[in-house]
């Protein structure tokens, strides 16, 4: 290798070692350069649920409930952001009894703001109607549903598992259901229906089942089919055609709908809803009337002066409020109020008797709603001076 020398530096004259020199922070260079380098912004993707595992089926009346739970995380294991929509499937059954994956068509698609109206007990429940003319066409006919969610409109989740069921024919939904309030619960009573929701003879009913859920009070005015069929809770079962529901509360709305029931190949099939019946039982219901009144004359507190002691059996009324108590100088009408405020006892002293007069009392009882009772029979007292 050829040198200078000078101001005892040695300087290579070979070109390849001052390139070589140069070159490792040229490449640097190059490499920052190309990381630093601006370009567009890459969108996060957008979460996708996970798929649904849980899902059931179950004829009801003329239609198909699916029930399953809604994902509340992502593939990656995020937590999803919001509910997201839901996409029904319907498709068809091999003849080996399975599911045709190839057949599957979203049928419903319910909107990711609207799927908690569709929620009960942690499980969204949705219902596919199906024609009952279907169902006399081909009755047994089987069919196979999956769902799928989509948090977003670029990329839903996989599908879920896929069931499948046969659907029959059901009774026809009773027509009317007619209520009555009473004193201490809600009578229900409906006709009988007679055929199938296509109009075909059918079994026996074997039963049937009321259906009802309540309106808070605080909640906005609805009309009662707009009130999600998820709300409603099965209240008890009836071998016949009236139900009496003891468990209201006063002041409360109800609503009240019935289904029938019979039995296909060993299984329990029940109609489509009846025409629902909005209830708010209010208490209009007097307290019985108080009994055992009696009354006496006794001398007052100042001499010359006399005064009536009336006492009564006490009620046995679980709402009473209180006792009122009347006087009155001509028989057969009620008369003055003695007692502005409700007595809570039953008994009470007239100091206001005037010696020389005759007085009918009589006692009602009053309870919590206001409801006032029948007088009692009434007592009858002549007040004579005191005895000197």
């Amino acid at each position: 290798m050829e040198t200078r020398k000078g101001a005892g530096i040695r300087i290579a004259s070979r070109p390849v070692q001052i390139f070589a020199v140069s070159y490792f922070p040229f490449s640097i260079l190059l490499l920052t350069a190309g990381c630093g380098a601006p370009g567009d912004p890459v969108p996060p993707s957008p979460p996708v649920p996970v798929a649904v595992r849980d899902l059931t089926v179950h004829q009801a009346g003329d239609g198909v409930q699916l029930s399953f739970t809604l994902p509340a995380n992502s593939i990656s294991g995020e937590k999803l952001p919001a509910p997201p929509a839901v996409e029904i499937l319907r498709g068809t059954v091999k003849s080996d009894g399975l599911a045709d994956s190839k057949s599957f068509r979203v049928v419903y698609t319910i909107p990711g703001a609207l799927v908690d109206s569709y929620r009960a007990d942690g499980r969204v429940r949705f219902t596919d109607p199906i024609s009952p003319e279907e169902t006399k066409s081909h009755p047994g006919g089987a069919a196979a549903y999956m769902v799928r969610t989509r948090a977003s409109p670029k990329r839903a989740s996989a599908n879920s598992n896929a069931v499948t069921l046969r659907l029959f024919p059901v009774p026809a939904p009773i027509t009317a259901v007619e209520a009555r309030v009473t004193e201490s619960a809600v009578e229900l009573t409906w006709p009988m229906p007679a055929r199938t929701a296509a109009g075909e003879p059918m079994p026996a009913i074997t039963g049937y089942r009321i259906y009802r859920s309540e309106i808070h009070p605080s909640a906005p005015a609805s009309p009662p089919q707009d009130i999600p069929e998820s709300q409603a809770a099965q209240l008890a079962s009836s071998q016949t055609n009236s139900y009496r529901d003891a468990s209201i509360v006063f002041d409360h709305a109800y609503i009240y709908v019935v289904r029938s029931v019979i039995q296909v190949e060993g299984n329990e099939l029940e109609s489509s809803d009846s025409p629902p019946v909005t209830v708010t039982p209010r208490d209009t219901f007097p307290p019985a009337a108080p009994q055992g009144l009696v009354a006496a004359l006794l001398p007052g507190s100042a001499s010359g002066t006399v005064l009536v002691d009336l006492s009564w059996s006490i009620s046995l009324e679980t709402d009473l409020a209180g006792y009122r108590v009347y006087r009155s100088e001509q028989e057969g009408t009620r008369g003055q109020l003695l007692t502005p405020d409700l007595l809570p006892t039953p008994a009470v002293r007239d100091t206001s008797v005037v010696p020389g007069h005759r007085y009918w009392y009589t006692v009602t009882a009053v309870d919590r709603a206001g409801n006032e009772s029948a007088p009692d029979a009434p007592v009858v007292v002549d007040v004579t001076p005191p005895s000197p």
